[in-house]
């Protein structure tokens, strides 16, 4: 559903939990502020980029699991045990810097684009607590799916019921907070029991504490409301949308915080995790040689 473009996805995209490797460094917990990067952009119609500021700074609602028990090198996980190794969930704000990435992403894939930083809600919800909301996951239509990436015979996929809001509120009027995401955690094509087991398939050892995020949360492509992302939503920068303070946005603004939630609710029970915040500040001054 992504801009319109068609097709919206790649060919593998249905075949395997499509992912890059990230780092651990800026993995900062909510609350923490984030400084608008600095990087290579390819201004419109020029040939060569030029080094600034970003100027297409958006938010990605995502969530992540963290590794409880790891496995030995050369050992992957399958399907089927996949949360034995899974401690809990968390909400993740994979910050992107748009234009930083469009130049940089060919081939290889987004790099200073993700880097400067990924924030994380405050604890970890265990399974164990999310147990009540699980519910079978949809059918995978997109493509075969491989092996590797299916449980034993009689074995359904399973994800779970998380309502997800992301909301967006400007330093000129802080108390105003707009609703600009509402997804669900069960829209995810791909379980967390795949993911892992991807990211082990080529005997790749997991360690105690390492955090895999899921990838942009989006609903459906009829729902402009569930889009997981500012570059969705806008579709590609080409239209705004009004906060309810008044103001337009394209993208993020220095000033901007993001606060993103989740919570589950069934039957008398509710799990919450927490924020997922941050406040957008300016880039630093471009230093002087």
């Amino acid at each position: 559903a992504l801009c319109g473009r068609a097709p919206p996805l790649m060919h593998n995209w249905g075949c395997l939990p499509v992912g890059y490797h990230g780092r651990a460094s800026s993995v900062v917990v909510s609350g923490t502020p984030v400084r608008r990067p600095r990087g290579l952009v390819l201004p419109k119609g020029a040939t060569d980029p030029v080094y600034k500021e970003c100027g297409v700074l958006d938010y990605e609602l995502e969530m992540g699991f963290f590794v409880g028990q790891g496995n030995d090198l050369g050992c992957p996980i399958p399907c089927d045990d996949a949360r034995k190794h899974i401690l809990g969930l968390v909400l993740v704000n994979d910050w992107s810097a748009r234009d930083i990435q469009k130049f940089e992403y060919v081939p290889l894939g987004p790099f200073t684009a993700k880097n400067f930083a990924t924030t994380v809600s405050p604890w970890i919800v265990t399974l164990d607590a999310l147990e009540p909301f699980e519910m079978e996951a949809p059918e995978q239509t997109l493509a075969p799916v491989s092996s590797y990436l299916c449980h034993s015979a009689g074995r359904p996929r399973q994800t779970y019921d998380i309502d997800l809001e992301v909301s967006i509120s400007t330093s000129q009027n802080p108390e105003t907070k707009t609703v600009a995401t509402r997804s669900n955690f069960k829209h995810l094509y791909w379980t967390i029991d795949q993911m892992l087991a991807h990211h082990t398939v080529t005997g790749c050892n997991a360690r105690t504490g390492d955090l895999i995020a899921t990838g942009t949360i989006t609903g459906s492509r009829e729902d402009p409301m569930s889009y997981g992302s500012l570059l969705e939503k806008s579709w590609g920068g080409t239209r705004n949308f009004m906060l309810d303070c008044g103001a337009e946005r394209t993208y993020l603004l220095d000033g901007d915080r993001v606060t993103m939630r989740g919570r589950c609710e069934r039957g008398g029970v509710r799990v919450g995790f927490g924020e997922c915040t941050g406040v957008v500040l300016p880039a630093n001054p471009e230093a002087s040689n």
